[in-house]
């Protein structure tokens, strides 16, 4: 069996509120992701209110679109988004500490995909659906790192 859950934590010398207000700008996501290149609103939503959806485009080989919906958003704690129909319930948890913040990054696979969607998954990551959940942990501590560049260089 896969591994259904992962996480990163980082210090950044931040508010909750300002790193929050960045990481809700879904159409930033692409300056920190290494993996997703952006990102927009759709269906009329301009904020992270829960049930607003958003479109994020995935760079890795053959790119991928997926639509996401917010869960959880509240300001300057915690905002999470649900990906697909069910299939990966992503989160961001800010916790106050010293003069900045401990920001984390998770993740918990909710559905695994089928045998087409293993494959599909392979070609579009370069990597097996084995070994995918150790990518996003990846993926997750570098974004942080960009995260943490960008908002103690404003």
């Amino acid at each position: 069996m896969v591994q259904r859950t992962g996480e990163a934590t980082l210090h950044i010398e931040a508010s909750p509120e300002v790193l929050y207000a960045m990481v809700t700008d879904v159409t930033r996501m692409g300056e920190w992701s290494p993996e997703t290149v952006g990102a927009e609103w759709v269906d009329g939503a301009t904020a992270p209110l829960v049930g607003a959806r958003f479109r994020g485009h995935n760079k890795r080989r053959a790119g991928w679109k997926t639509t996401c919906a917010v869960t959880l958003a509240e300001p300057g704690r915690t905002f999470a988004f649900e990906v697909g129909k069910g299939e990966t319930v992503w989160r961001y948890i800010f916790a106050p500490s010293g003069t900045g913040t401990d920001v984390t990054e998770s993740f918990e696979i909710l559905k695994e995909p089928n045998v087409v969607m293993r494959r599909l998954n392979k070609l579009g990551t370069g990597v097996s659906w084995d070994d995918r959940p150790a990518q996003m942990v990846d993926g997750m501590r570098e974004t942080l790192e960009r995260l943490k560049a960008v908002a103690e260089k404003s």
